[in-house]
């Protein structure tokens, strides 16, 4: 009978942990704007299909024509409404854009986790397939938790290039870094193991972090850079943080190494 509270006691602690780790990790804004409502009308909304059969709205901005299209992954908070002004520089370079939504965020179904994130992602690039950009034409661009998406797909599937900013080698480390006195690599189940995964990507890589990042330190970026197969290229900005990079020429930075490694 003794082992029945035990028992008990060890699925509630289960059952908290992982509410626990999706409160922290995942802060989806549910209502999604029209694109119109926020200077997007270029945006068209979209439907992918995902492999585990979830519908998903996301915006895209068709490229002009030789032009690469970027597949936009975001970071934990959030939706795709709030990344259109980071893009403006792209979409004004000629560049596509899809704007993936994932899974519980922006009114999505489903609820979001690791293999679910990466499985939205992948219907990203099933519908640019589909839509006939070939794999020499697609970029995956991740920012913060989005740049642990990116190299999963980035190791699993042809592309033309791979830009990462603000990534974190784990979720076991960046969760080490802010709570130094939990267990962590014991109790995470979305372990987003990036510096694992990015010795499979192929592309070039650029990864754009800020030397004063307070959420992931710089320090995870530079090893993530060093575990990357070549060609790639770092960028530390001196006076950035985590979510300014865009205000420290992040922008001309990645244009640059796109036009480098994909070309017009």
């Amino acid at each position: 009978m003794r082992a029945l509270p035990l028992l008990i006691s060890a699925a509630m602690a289960v059952l908290l942990t992982g509410c626990l780790q999706r409160a922290l990790l995942y802060f989806p804004a549910d209502k999604l704007p029209a694109p119109v409502e926020v200077g997007a009308a270029d945006y068209d909304v979209v439907t992918l299909t995902t492999a585990d059969g979830l519908s998903l709205t996301a915006w895209h901005a068709a490229a002009e024509p030789g032009r690469p299209t970027i597949v936009y992954l975001h970071g934990n908070a959030g939706n795709i409404a709030g990344r259109v002004p980071k893009l403006r520089p792209f979409r004004a370079a000629g560049l596509g854009v899809l704007l993936v939504g994932y899974r519980g965020y922006g009114g999505n179904p489903g609820t979001p986790s690791e293999a679910g994130l990466v499985a939205d992602g992948a219907a990203g690039l099933a519908y640019l397939a589909e839509a006939g950009v070939p794999p020499g034409r697609v970029v995956l661009f991740g920012e913060s938790l989005g740049s642990a998406v990116a190299i999963r797909l980035a190791a699993r599937h042809r592309v033309a290039a791979l830009i990462l900013e603000a990534p974190f080698t784990s979720i076991v480390d960046a969760g080490r870094y802010h709570y130094p006195l939990l267990p962590v690599a014991t109790l995470a189940t979305n372990r987003f193991e990036s510096i694992r995964h990015i010795a499979g990507v192929t592309a070039p890589v650029l990864i754009v972090h800020g030397a004063r990042d307070r959420v992931v330190p710089v320090a995870q970026g530079r090893r993530l850079l060093a575990a990357a197969p070549e060609p790639k290229r770092g960028v530390f900005l001196p006076g950035a943080g985590h979510n300014d990079l865009a205000a420290f020429g992040a922008a001309d930075i990645q244009l640059a190494f796109l036009a480098e490694f994909v070309g017009p």
